[in-house]
């Protein structure tokens, strides 16, 4: 990996290198933290888990080829080469940092509280029409997540498009001094972490700690229409590009057309003219991610006939409102994570579906001493949509059952309540039928895949 010399790596970590000096100046081929995929050439970096200590692996990768390893524990008695270090976790950050710093590459950041990943997907794929790009795969978008991302930019790249996730003040000012954007995306100010940041005034707070670390003449692109972020008006004395459904903002969106599980259609009203897009996946809070594709865009030189292009070939992710017909059920796979504003725009998707509707829903985690009213106030939502069968699954979900079955009478529809998933799987077949819609949605530490797995 160019630039990432041993030298340049103990530099860049404040480590101290052991080992041959003639190896300071060999570049590695790559970084790993899971002894597992280690390959020829790497660099080992151990972390500290919860339940297994990297460290214990040094041995072994060092054995299947690694070049060197990082360390917060003097090694004795080795022959290979090792760099110690205060930190392995600050380590990978900070060698992360060196190496995009090192890069001539555009990258573009993104966070917010509700739909970072399906924002992400949509600018990839806009920008894909111009450009190789690279982007955050899975849930990579934390501490240690980013820096590995980072680690896969090579020379063919040209943009990388990189999704930031936090749950914590100063998170965010850590994974900016890593990312670096030369462009960065806000989608919203929501209701997510708030157990952690307090209040949406202190989310804001948190996720514009990106700003702290943007490149100079970087181009910082937020949603207008969310109430915190319009309030942002300069960043690095440069006033920000705000998109939005209101004809004020730079970039807006009307004729909207609701195809249903379809998708929509809609006009993109942009600097550099008008464009009538299809967007192929469903809801309407889609259109937000096109507005800020089609930014993103247009910062990096994309004529419009590119942006509609690369809306149009959009897909989606496992997880992520993916649509998965079995032949006898259509399920809508939304079960990577939740808030109280993303399980509201999956049940307007669902709210589409043709035949019968069910909602399967989980608990929805660190949403604050507020957790229990906002499980209820989505259970009444998911009622008033019309949900035909309404699944609630886990402790806090009760408040959701509770909230559906305020605005049911007897004969309007089934609003069901179990403990547990396991509970549900057992149960499932009295309750879904043949030619259903079944979303699937709750945070990712309820483990709902396994419900879709078994659907499918």
């Amino acid at each position: 990996m160019k630039q990432l010399s041993l030298r340049n790596i103990a530099a860049a970590s404040h480590g101290i290198y052991h080992g041959d000096g003639a190896l300071l100046d060999r570049e590695i081929a790559g970084v790993a933290i899971d002894s597992r995929k280690v390959e020829a050439d790497f660099l080992f970096v151990p972390i500290k888990g919860a339940r297994v200590d990297g460290h214990t692996f040094i041995p072994q990768v060092m054995e299947s080829g690694a070049l060197c390893t990082l360390t917060e524990q003097p090694l004795s008695d080795v022959s290979f080469p090792w760099i110690q270090v205060p930190s392995t976790a600050d380590a990978l950050r900070d060698i992360a940092a060196f190496y995009r710093n090192s890069l001539d590459i555009k990258v573009v950041g993104i966070t917010g509280s509700v739909g970072k990943t399906s924002t992400k997907e949509t600018i990839a794929s806009v920008l894909s029409q111009k450009y190789r790009v690279l982007k955050t795969e899975g849930n990579y978008n934390n501490e240690i997540g980013l820096p590995l991302t980072v680690f896969q930019i090579r020379p063919e790249h040209q943009v990388a498009v990189l999704e930031m996730g936090i749950d914590h003040f100063g998170e965010m000012h850590r994974l900016a001094s890593v990312s670096q954007p030369d462009i960065c995306v806000i989608t919203n100010i929501g209701l997510a972490h708030m157990e952690n940041l307090g209040s949406r005034d202190g989310i804001l707070k948190a996720k514009t700690e990106v700003f702290d670390h943007l490149k100079p003449d970087a181009t910082v692109i937020l949603n207008g229409d969310d109430d915190k972020l319009c309030t942002v008006s300069l960043v690095q004395g440069k006033a920000p590009v705000f998109f939005g459904l209101d004809s004020s903002r730079d970039a807006w969106a009307d004729g909207i057309e609701n195809l249903g599980l379809r998708g929509t259609r809609c006009t993109l009203h942009l600097p550099a003219g008008d464009v009538r897009v299809h967007i192929p996946l469903p809801g309407e809070h889609m259109v937000y991610n096109a507005l800020a594709g089609a930014c993103t865009g247009l910062a990096l030189g994309l004529s419009l006939e590119e942006i509609r292009e690369g809306l149009a070939t959009l897909r989606t992710i496992a997880g992520r409102s993916n649509l998965i017909d079995t032949g006898s059920l259509l399920i809508i796979d939304d079960c990577y994570n939740a808030s109280p504003a993303s399980m509201k725009s999956s049940l307007d998707v669902l709210a589409t579906a043709e035949g019968r509707k069910v909602a399967v829903m989980g608990d929805m985690f660190e949403l604050g001493p507020g957790e229990r009213e906002l499980h209820y106030n989505t259970g009444v939502y998911a009622a008033r949509k019309g949900i035909d069968v309404i699944c609630c699954i886990g402790c806090l979900s009760r408040s959701t059952w509770e909230g559906a079955r305020s605005q049911r009478t007897a004969d309007s529809g089934s609003v069901l309540y179990f403990e547990t998933r396991d509970e549900f799987l057992d149960k499932m077949k009295n309750v879904i039928q043949k030619g259903d819609t079944v979303l699937v949605k709750a945070s990712h530490g309820m483990e709902f895949s396994k419900i879709v797995e078994t659907l499918q």
